[in-house]
C-alpha cells in the first residue's frame, strides 16, 4: 500500500532534481523550469500530507502556488524574450560580464 511516506520521498527526490537544476544551470528558461519543478514537488508534498490528515488546507495551499507559479510564468517569460532581443543571449554568464 502506498502511504503518506511514498509521496514525501517522490516529492523530496524531485525537488532536489529541481534544486540541482537551478544550482547548476546557466540558461534563464532552464533556470524557470527547475523552478517549476521544486513548486510542483511542493504540491505534491502539500497534496499527500492534506489527503492523509483529512483536510483540504494544503490542497488550497497547492491551488494557490499553482496559481502563483502561472503568473511567475506570464512575467518571467516576458523578461526573458526582452533579454534575449537586448543581448541575443539566454546565458547568465554573458550576464554577468560588466560593460561600458
Amino acid at each position: 500500500m502506498i502511504g503518506l511516506s511514498h509521496y514525501l520521498i517522490v516529492s523530496a527526490l524531485i525537488f532536489s532534481i529541481g534544486l540541482i537544476g537551478v544550482l547548476r544551470r546557466r540558461n534563464l528558461l532552464m533556470l524557470f523550469f527547475a523552478t517549476e519543478v521544486m513548486l510542483n514537488a511542493v504540491n505534491i508534498a502539500f497534496a499527500a500530507i492534506s489527503h492523509y490528515y483529512n483536510d483540504l488546507t494544503g490542497q488550497m495551499f497547492a491551488f494557490f502556488i499553482i496559481a502563483i507559479a502561472a503568473s511567475e510564468v506570464a512575467v518571467g517569460l516576458g523578461l526573458l524574450i526582452v533579454l534575449y532581443k537586448k543581448y541575443g543571449t539566454l546565458n547568465l554568464d554573458d550576464f554577468a560580464s560588466m560593460k561600458g
